[in-house]
């Protein structure tokens, strides 16, 4: 049997354990496998938030002295009932993580990481990071990290969970670093970003002769084979043990769930899964929800975050039933069910804090052009059912799709604006189109950035409503109106929905 080593790189937002760990976590050990987690994004943010430097400046100088209280703070639940001690906490940690940074060219934030010279879609200057792990600002922390690791471990596999740009760089300088330390181990990379790269538009391993194994979808039955156990996962738990730990920045531990991938809409114009053809498999919803009933009688502390794209209604029906009874929250579609308030009151009482609900616009004709499948009255049935039962609302929008205009997007801001009482927290997003769209087709497109791992391309709006005026739409008009700007205010900055729930009362 090989021993099999994974890791989650940074930067992610440090809140919770990361979930497709958890999940591999738990497929190896129900095969009995020999295996060791590290969340290298912890404890890489945790090497640079020390108190070592010495600042000219004092506001920096002040970040630092308050450095081990903003830790303290963002894990007690009283913050959360204080913004103003919240915001400040986030600022100053970002502050210290910006001033570690700076010397190494980078950026490091509690939930981005950016380089001035290089870019994480560009394969060439991932093969510049891998070919140069010391310039990377995480390198004084990884170098002796792995070498231990290597040194007392000695794994056969290991695996990077790569789910987001922000880990791409220091993912390859890592890699680059154990090539060279160790070139027989065998070097698997998997998750979301990975996922996107091989069913998208690249399909292919643009880091030949350094990463062995590039693993698209749910990596459970690949990593069981690559540990010579086979490749039927079967159905298992998320492990959360190898994470105890970590001091995660939030109040209370925080349980990742998935029980499914993909979409089971899946007939939204212009949206990755499909440009990605990636396929919807989710549990029966008996079967999810009495796994998360288990994980609430494991930690009864625990707030369940629910990462499904969108929780589909046999499983929302199922939670309705009974549901876990410790406070949880996820992602679900505008429907007639949860128009209904009856059914939202069983929610509530299942656990159910807050559910993030696309809503996207406010113009039924754009919403019927993009196919999501909802109308505009339901959308506003939905808020004041979910917000009158107890639940905290999360509204996603999105502007700038092909079918929208500045008259739509102005429908948006009205639609928001007569609903404003039942809505908690908004997302604003200016529509990316994917590369590889079939509806892509009709629309003149072209490359907006020279990175071959780009998902993205740019198009010349058929509405002449550029990126340009939306952007101009949103901070001089949309934001600026009172109702919007009193609700975008409370969207907790850096770790966003992931922090929402804990200023809901539900939660506490």
């Amino acid at each position: 049997m090989k021993k099999i080593l994974l890791i989650h790189p940074p930067i992610s937002k440090p809140g919770e354990p990361p979930a497709g760990l958890a999940r591999l976590a738990g497929a190896l050990k129900a095969r009995n496998a020999r295996f060791r987690v590290i969340d290298a994004n912890m404890e890489g943010l945790r090497f640079l938030l020390d108190d070592r430097a010495a600042p000219a400046d004092t506001w920096t100088r002040r970040a630092f002295h308050h450095l081990h209280d903003n830790l303290a703070v963002l894990r007690r639940r009283e913050t959360y009932r204080s913004r103003g001690r919240y915001i400040q906490a986030v600022t100053e940690l970002n502050r210290v993580l910006a001033y570690r940074s700076g010397p190494y060219r980078s950026r490091v934030s509690l939930n981005n990481f950016t380089h001035d010279e290089l870019s994480p879609v560009k394969s060439g200057d991932l093969l510049r990071a891998a070919q140069a792990p010391e310039e990377n600002v995480f390198y004084p922390y990884f170098r002796p990290r792995l070498a231990e690791v290597l040194g007392e471990y000695a794994p056969d596999v290991v695996g990077f969970s790569l789910n987001f740009l922000s880990q791409a760089l220091t993912t390859l300088a890592m890699v680059g670093f154990l090539k060279k330390q160790a070139p027989e181990v065998r070097i698997v990379l998997g998750g979301g970003l990975v996922t996107s790269w091989v069913r998208g538009p690249v399909r292919k391993n643009p880091f030949s002769g350094l990463v062995d194994d590039l693993v698209a979808g749910p990596g459970e039955g690949a990593l069981l084979s690559l540990a010579g156990l086979g490749d039927a996962a079967g159905h298992c738990l998320p492990d959360y043990e190898p994470f105890r730990d970590y001091p995660y920045l939030s109040p209370r531990p925080v349980l990742p769930y998935s029980a499914s991938s993909g979409c089971y809409w899946g007939k939204c114009s212009f949206c990755p899964e499909q440009a990605e053809a990636n396929p919807f498999d989710g549990l029966p919803a008996g079967r999810a929800a009495r796994d998360m009933e288990e994980l609430a009688q494991d930690e009864p502390s625990g707030l369940i975050h629910v990462c499904d794209n969108a929780m589909s209604p046999s499983l929302l029906r199922n939670m309705a039933r009974g549901g876990p009874r410790i406070p949880w929250y996820g992602f679900a579609r505008i429907s007639c069910s949860l128009a209904d308030p009856g059914f939202c009151s069983s929610l509530r009482i299942s656990g159910c804090v807050m559910l993030k609900l696309g809503i996207e616009s406010g113009d039924q004709r754009v919403l019927d052009e993009l196919g999501k499948g909802i109308r505009l009255h339901e959308s506003a049935r939905v808020l004041q059912a979910v917000k009158s039962s107890g639940i905290a609302t999360y509204v996603y929008l999105l502007f700038g799709t092909p079918p929208e205009d500045e008259t739509a997007a102005k429908k948006t801001l009205e639609f928001i604006g007569r609903n404003r009482d039942n809505v908690d927290f908004l997302n604003l997003s200016i529509f990316n189109l994917p590369k590889g769209s079939p509806e892509a087709t009709g629309l003149d497109t072209y490359d907006f950035s020279q990175g071959d791992l780009s998902l993205y391309q740019g198009f010349v709006h058929p509405r002449g409503w550029d990126r340009g005026r939306v952007r101009r739409f949103l901070d001089k008009e949309f934001r600026r109106d009172p109702a919007i700007a009193r609700i975008a205010r409370r969207d907790p900055p850096s770790f966003t929905s992931n922090h929402a729930p804990f200023f809901t009362s539900g939660v506490w």
